[in-house]
């Protein structure tokens, strides 16, 4: 076998279930021993920010564990797996739907979380055409790194989270902010996966020859010990989805041009959901524009929008880079709500941001001691100290708030500028619509304010938790001939919401919709009847968020997750499927909380 795309089996070790806590000591003394005791958390208060989801998802956890090399995280799991432990991966915790931590204490087995901020870097290959990213590396890491020479990458800064990783993008098939290149997509990855009979395996596909021994294959990922003579180029193997641009035109198809469910993009790691333990991927870089230009563009009308859509994805020579859409009332709660987050990012940059959510954690943690305390004492604090800050949005735009509904962000590179520019100008003004071209600090400001809406929901469901029962946060693709895009919902579900939050990627047709649940309604019920309506609408759920443990898997996503981890010891109940080992059906016995296997 080639050993550019080499499958290591490891024999199996001992799978006697030690659920005991004598057993659980006995292994986190042996994960302490492997990656030290300071990176062993075991206190509930010292686990609450990974075991936590920043808008769902909670359950306990025999430990969290934050290897700092891939032979460490190796070591991690060997030992889980001797100790016949459930294994759930985690990166950066930015996921919106608890895809990434526990869901409730119904599990059949212990939890051992392991996150991989740690592990941070990235290595240039194919003269910077190609990436190899390790676990911890971040959307900004590699978007830093890939500007010094002039390329970009496949993803931007998380248009619902801010600090995504790359790794999460790829497990969850998002990222598609960038038109002409969709999703995070490889068939290129170095992971490791149990099989049928419990065997751990250490399977290199990276398309670079690394050897023959478990240990050395990770070392020499991870420090770069490869030379140009062993990376393999294998026209069978993609590093990004090389059809999407193609697919997304066909303005005529009644599909969504991108939904996680879509089984053109799962493919071992890619849309795993955290189904193995991804160690490194190798993804495509791409050529940056030498002049970007962005439009903002506003109108009353959603058909006028829809009309641009449509004539630029059918007409136009060059693709746009980013077209994203904010209804006002999502313009008005960033305004407010992510007015820190922006100054932060806009003022000291993308790196404090992991900072300041760590420290902001360890506040809650402290705060949380004191019982005479508010909850969310943190998010409040932060509210009212944006309050002191001014205005921090261009007059253009609070402008363009005050006169229009819906704004869109279009965003033109090179030759399409020209092109954008004068189909604008003809048919602007309009009776229900302007545009206006955006100068580099208006256009970044734009951008920016976009993306920091994706926490306004959480802020606000913080601040005001004693009007709001809960965020309801959906994340939908509608089908490319849908030109009634813009929901309307029933008075019997829309009388249940304070706040209705609508933005997303326009020409993509994926749209990021958090409703803000008022007291005492039930938000379960909520999201099924809305489901219903998306149901009838043709359109697919999640888009790419990836289902989590908030939405049901289909048929060809469940299938993939079995064929990955046939034991069920990654990340079990994603996409509301059995947590039990072996994938057994699940029934319910005894106590609140407890669980039985039908086996």
């Amino acid at each position: 076998m080639d050993a550019a795309f080499l499958d290591l089996t490891v024999p199996a070790g001992k799978t006697a279930a030690r659920e005991t806590a004598d057993g659980d000591a006995t292994l986190i003394a042996d994960l302490r021993d492997i990656v030290g005791r300071a990176h062993v958390l075991t206190s509930p208060e010292a686990t609450r920010r990974f075991r936590t989801g920043i808008r769902f998802g909670s359950g306990p956890v025999v430990a969290v564990v934050r290897p700092g090399s891939l032979v460490e995280q190796w070591r991690v799991l060997k030992a889980c797996v001797a100790a016949d432990k459930i294994v759930i991966m985690q990166s950066a915790n930015t996921g919106v739907t608890g895809g990434s931590t526990p869901d409730g204490d119904d599990y059949d087995r212990g939890i051992v979380l392991i996150n991989t901020m740690r592990i941070e870097g990235l290595h240039l290959i194919n003269d910077g055409t190609q990436v190899v990213c390790l676990p911890g590396t971040t959307l900004f890491h590699l978007e830093k790194a890939l500007a010094k020479i002039g390329r970009a990458p496949h993803s931007v800064i998380g248009s619902s989270c801010i600090g995504a990783s790359v790794f999460g993008g790829v497990c969850n098939n998002s990222g598609g902010a960038l038109i002409h290149r969709g999703p995070a997509f490889t068939q290129l990855a170095l992971f490791a996966r149990l099989d049928e009979a419990g065997s751990l395996h250490l399977v290199n596909h990276l398309g670079i020859a690394l050897g023959n021994d478990p240990e050395t294959i990770l070392r020499r990922v991870e420090s770069g010990d490869f030379t140009p003579a062993d990376i393999v180029n294998d026209p069978a193997r993609a590093a990004s989805d090389h059809d999407y641009a193609d697919h997304v035109r066909d303005i005529a198809a009644p599909t969504p041009s991108r939904f996680n469910a879509d089984p053109r993009r799962l493919f071992e790691a890619s849309g795993s959901a955290g189904k193995v333990m991804l160690m490194a991927v190798r993804l495509d870089t791409f050529p940056k524009e030498k002049e970007q230009v962005v439009f903002y563009i506003g109108s009353n009308d959603t058909g006028e929008l829809e009309g641009i859509r449509r004539h630029i994805l059918s007409t136009f020579k060059d693709l746009p880079i980013e077209g994203e859409y904010m209804h006002r009332d999502s313009f008005d709660c960033a305004e407010v709500y992510g007015k820190d987050t922006f100054l932060v990012i806009h003022y000291l940059g993308t790196d404090m941001i992991p900072r300041l959510f760590a420290l902001q954690a360890a506040f809650d943690n402290f705060c949380r001691r004191i019982a005479f305390l508010p909850n969310n004492l943190s998010a409040k604090i932060l509210q009212a100290l944006s309050h002191l800050f001014p205005k921090h949005l261009p007059r253009r735009m609070i402008d363009y708030r005050d006169r229009f509904e819906h704004y869109l962000l279009l965003k033109m590179g090179d030759d399409g500028i020209a092109e954008a520019r004068a189909h604008l100008k003809s048919i602007f003004p309009s009776k229900s619509g302007d545009y206006f071209e955006c100068t580099p600090d208006e256009g970044d400001k734009a951008f920016l304010h976009r993306f920091a809406a994706a926490g306004a929901a959480i802020r606000y469901r913080a601040v005001h938790d004693e009007e709001v029962e809960d965020i309801v946060a959906l994340d939908i693709a509608l089908r490319r001939n849908d030109e009634n895009w813009f929901e309307t919902l029933p008075e019997e579900i829309d009388k249940h919401l304070i706040r209705k939050l609508y933005c997303g990627h326009f020409f993509c047709h994926v749209f990021h919709q958090d409703y803000i649940v008022a007291k005492g309604s039930n938000c379960e019920e909520i999201e099924h009847a809305i489901w219903k309506l998306l149901d009838a609408r043709g359109a697919e759920y999640p888009a790419e968020h990836n289902v989590g443990h908030l939405y049901f898997a289909k048929p060809a996503m469940v299938d993939h997750f079995k064929a990955l981890d046939p034991c069920n010891t990654f990340n079990p109940g994603i996409g509301r499927t059995t947590k039990c080992a072996h994938w057994m059906p699940r029934g319910q016995a005894g106590a609140p909380g407890a669980f039985r296997c039908d086996r």
